[in-house]
């Protein structure tokens, strides 16, 4: 079965180059020109990725990246944002909503190709070594994605997920924002270090009983970020 993308996109050139492109490539695209019809269709017939460009003619892509994430059978679905130069504070309030990556307009239809075969990749790649991590107060389970925190389940998105996942599986290890990046977005996403600084943040907000006071992931001043609590 082919893989579909969903572009929600009010330019006609650019959903004309991205369907050429990727229907050449072997996938199926559908697209819309506005934010209320895309969402209502991804509801119903969610796709493998979505496209998605920040400013519509109805809506903010930011607010629909927020709503996909709320949505049960969409928290997981992979989203790039499609931005122009100048939308650098929208692009850093996608990535806190849980896009996986964006590409800046205008861009290579080679390189979009190749961006979108890297988050799908990323998507089925399994989580890392140890399907189950155990510690004290947190439960990880790679093969469900499943969390469980001081014995309540909570919501993360896959991206949060494999992050959490990479760090708890490889404890006391200090890694740089770099080295975050290719073991969880992948060498060829282009996304920027301040990218983990914001994932990370979001993570304490969930998963720590203080976030300011964090008792798993513990910042080294300098170098990067440490997962501090052995499993059980």
């Amino acid at each position: 079965m082919r893989e579909r993308i969903v572009i929600i996109e009010d330019e006609k050139d650019i959903v004309e180059l991205v369907k050429y492109n990727f229907q050449k490539e072997g996938f199926e695209v559908v697209s819309f020109t506005h934010g209320k019809q895309g969402l209502d269709h991804l509801r119903l017939h969610p796709p493998d990725l979505l496209l998605l460009d920040i400013m519509l003619p109805d809506e903010n892509g930011v607010e629909i990246c927020r709503r996909i994430r709320a949505h049960e059978r969409l928290k997981d679905l992979p989203i790039i944002f499609l931005t122009a130069r100048s939308e650098e504070m929208d692009r850093v309030l996608g990535l806190e909503m849980g896009a996986d990556d964006y590409v800046v307009k205008p861009f290579s239809p080679r390189e979009l190709v190749a961006r979108v075969k890297a988050v799908l990749r990323r998507q089925s790649r399994p989580a890392g070594k140890g399907e189950v991590v155990d510690l004290p107060n947190l439960r990880l389970d790679a093969r469900t994605q499943e969390v469980t925190v001081r014995g309540r389940p909570v919501e993360l998105s896959s991206l949060e997920f494999r992050l959490l996942h990479f760090l708890a599986s490889h404890p006391k290890q200090i890694f740089s924002r770099e080295r975050l990046l290719d073991a969880v977005w992948g060498a060829e996403c282009a996304v920027t270090p301040r990218t983990v600084d914001v994932h990370i943040r979001r993570l304490r907000e969930k998963i720590e009983a203080r976030s300011e006071e964090p008792e798993y992931i513990e910042t080294v001043r300098g170098s990067g970020y440490r997962f501090s609590v052995e499993p059980a």
